[in-house]
């Protein structure tokens, strides 16, 4: 196997690098075919989430195109990141893959939505091509990793999101959230994770504004709130005492000015905004105003290292699934390494069965089904007893990483390579056995 990974995450680079590298939803097709078209690469994959934004791909050979794609995609110089980007091969690639799956490297520990924002990332590159063979082993395993993680330990055992511990941050600067106003800007599944911890924690009003009225309908209706629609969000947003925004916008959606107008309609009465979007929808100069809070991505941090404690043990368990989960995955590939050995090895003891019971048929006159039944099973069985001990063998080297001399050692003992150069060269209709006759 030849996994890269390369990317950065919450714990090595701040919410203001991570932005500059988030790809929204709507380019990453393009962008995992970009990764794929160099020749190095044989099938990718992009993950880009408010916390992290990574990318995996099955290398032909050890080249670093990786940290070159990187560069060159986001046209930024080749040390600018240099500093936040991580790099796993290999190995620890898939350790990695199946780390995030279970939501042992989130933010928040035993978080779910990780696991869905991958499963929407593999579908994506799987329905523009750029996964196919190894890479969706890869990630179909780690999809069960993730369930076997949850399964069997308490990691997600209470339900902890970015949304919750939002919620949770509002309580603690309002005391509580009964009677307050709330204004979701954006209608995702963030969003909608978060009306339904604010309405659980006491909050009678929400009103949504997004891009697409539709969909702020939509969920608007479903928590019985006010749908805006997205032009008038500036006159509309004082109406909140919280904001909650989660846009996919490349720019800030609010900046101080309007901030100002805000406070000056609601008499400087205090407004409180959750910025949960990468790359950001509110401008940190807002926070320089008075009566105006602000908490970005990066600030839920703070609320989260009181959750860590209560999951650790849970979560040194998953660590112990998750290591057993790569060795198994490992030798699994190793063994996929000698099947096409395996399969012509049985071609060419079939061949030679299948030649020698029409070289004594004549010598044996006419048999009954039965007797045809018989010398079939006796052959079989003799051709099953030969390979029982070179497949084991193969199979036995390729779990212990010597498959290449064992691979090698029974091709010669064979004669298979030959014996496939005779078969390609019949196929493609120019066989010496052709020539000769």
């Amino acid at each position: 196997m030849r996994f890269q990974l390369i990317g950065v995450n919450h714990k090595t680079a701040p919410v203001e690098v991570r932005e500059r590298l988030a790809i929204p939803e709507s380019r990453l097709p393009e962008a995992c075919k970009r990764l794929a078209e160099h020749p190095d690469v044989v099938e990718g994959m992009i993950v880009s989430t408010c916390n992290r934004v990574e990318f995996l791909a099955n290398m032909k050979n050890g080249s670093g195109y990786l940290r070159t794609f990187v560069h060159e995609y986001f046209a930024v110089d080749a040390g600018e990141f240099q500093s936040h980007l991580y790099e796993f091969r290999e190995e620890e690639a898939v350790r990695h893959v199946f780390r995030v799956a279970s939501s042992l490297d989130s933010m928040i520990v035993g978080e779910p939505q990780i696991l869905g924002q991958m499963k929407e990332a593999y579908a994506t590159a799987r329905a523009v091509g750029t996964v196919r063979l190894q890479l969706d082993q890869l990630l179909t395993r780690a999809f069960a990793v993730a369930k076997r993680v949850r399964t069997e330990t308490a990691v997600g055992s209470s339900s902890v999101s970015v949304a919750s511990v939002a919620v949770e941050l509002a309580e603690k600067i309002f005391g509580n959230l009964k009677g307050k106003s709330v204004y979701l800007v954006g209608a995702g599944k963030m969003s909608e994770l978060a009306a339904r911890h604010l309405l659980a924690h006491g909050a009678e009003s929400i009103f949504v504004a997004n891009r697409t009225y539709d969909r702020a309908i939509g969920l608007a209706h479903k928590f019985h709130g006010q749908a805006i629609e997205f032009s008038r969000l500036y006159d509309t947003c004082e109406r909140a005492d919280i904001v909650i925004t989660s846009t996919g916008s490349p720019h800030f959606i609010f900046k101080r000015e309007h901030g100002e107008q805000f406070l000056s309609r609601r008499k400087n009465k205090p407004m409180f905004f959750i910025d949960i979007a990468v790359p950001r929808d509110v401008d940190p100069e807002m926070n320089r105003l008075d009566g105006i809070f602000v908490y970005d991505i990066d600030d839920l941090q703070q609320t989260v290292a009181s959750h860590v404690s209560d999951r650790k043990k849970e979560a040194e368990k998953a660590e112990g699934i998750v290591n057993d989960e790569v060795r198994k995955f490992h030798a699994h590939l190793q063994t996929l390494d000698v099947v096409p050995t395996i399969v012509s090895l049985h071609d060419h003891l079939e061949t030679i069965r299948q030649a020698e019971i029409d070289r004594v048929r004549g010598r044996l006159g006419a048999m009954s089904p039965e007797q045809e039944l018989a010398v079939e099973a006796l052959s079989r069985g003799i051709i099953n007893k030969i390979m029982h001990t070179p497949i084991s063998t193969l199979k036995t080297a390729a779990r212990d990483q010597g498959s290449t001399t064992v691979v090698e050692l029974v091709r010669r003992l064979f004669n298979l390579e030959d014996e496939e150069k005779r078969a390609a060269a019949s196929k493609s209709g120019g066989g010496e056995s052709g020539a000769s006759r």
